[in-house]
């Protein structure tokens, strides 16, 4: 991201942000509420169309408001509210985000010839094996909406990773989670990194954000008031003022 600019009528939701993130880099993003990091991924996502800057990938430009060119990019994100299809099978909700890469057409598909039926069986095959790295392959053929909360979380994850993605964003994936679940999320974070991917993490629990990120950006009304460790971002006076006296106070400080 260089000097990227969001308005929203009269509020600037972000002011010139510069970002930047290395294949198989874990970065966090932190920030009161209303600091503008749901802004800022909306914009990677191509949710959002920026006013001003440019945001790039891999060396090419995203476009705003084209979120299925930017997944076609390899851009792959979850949201802080659950979106699954929840009348669908936990499977079937990984599977579908595989159709982009279908190599069966049409008319394959209608017929049920064979390249459609080696698609599917690759597609089901390679969804179990998402499914198992998350740690719910045995909740394959439940119906995703008679979950608990923590696995949709990770159906979420699974599903996110079954585009291929080259950057991963991570809306608030603890949110919501107890401290088991919390803690397995982070082994599963944690083994996402150090690979091909690239993860952007957004968080509010310093504990979660310190045990999968090395680096954390810490965003204050659309500014990047700090950059660098979680211990370095902990002690940065310009931090501590930006949370002093809100909700996440006692978070910021572990």
């Amino acid at each position: 991201m260089r000097g990227v600019v969001k308005r929203f009528g009269g509020v600037v939701a972000l002011d010139g942000v510069d970002l930047s993130l290395d294949a198989g880099s874990t970065r966090a993003l932190i920030g009161p509420n209303g600091s503008g990091k749901s802004t800022l991924i909306n914009c990677i996502s191509g949710i959002d169309a920026w006013d001003e800057g440019e945001i790039l990938v891999g060396g090419e430009p995203v476009e705003g408001k084209n979120p299925v060119g930017t997944a076609r990019r390899g851009i792959s994100r979850t949201f802080q509210t659950l979106r699954l299809f929840e009348d669908m099978s936990v499977l079937e909700n990984v599977m579908v985000a595989m159709h982009h890469w279908r190599q069966a057409g049409l008319i394959s598909a209608v017929f049920a010839l064979p390249r459609f039926r080696e698609d599917e069986a690759r597609m089901r095959r390679e969804a179990m094996e998402l499914l198992d790295l998350c740690g719910i392959a045995s909740e394959a053929d439940r119906r995703a909406g008679n979950l608990p909360y923590g696995y949709r979380r990770l159906v979420e994850i699974a599903r996110a990773l079954a585009i291929k993605p080259t950057l991963l964003l991570l809306d608030e994936p603890a949110a919501g989670l107890n401290d088991s679940e919390t803690e397995k999320l982070a082994e599963l974070v944690g083994s996402l990194g150090g690979g091909d991917i690239a993860l952007l993490v957004v968080e509010h629990n310093m504990e979660f954000v310190s045990s999968v990120a090395s680096e954390v950006t810490v965003l204050d009304n659309g500014r990047i008031i700090s950059e660098g460790t979680p211990e370095h971002v902990r002690q940065d006076p310009a931090v501590l003022k930006a949370y002093l006296g809100s909700e996440e106070d006692e978070e910021i400080h572990g």
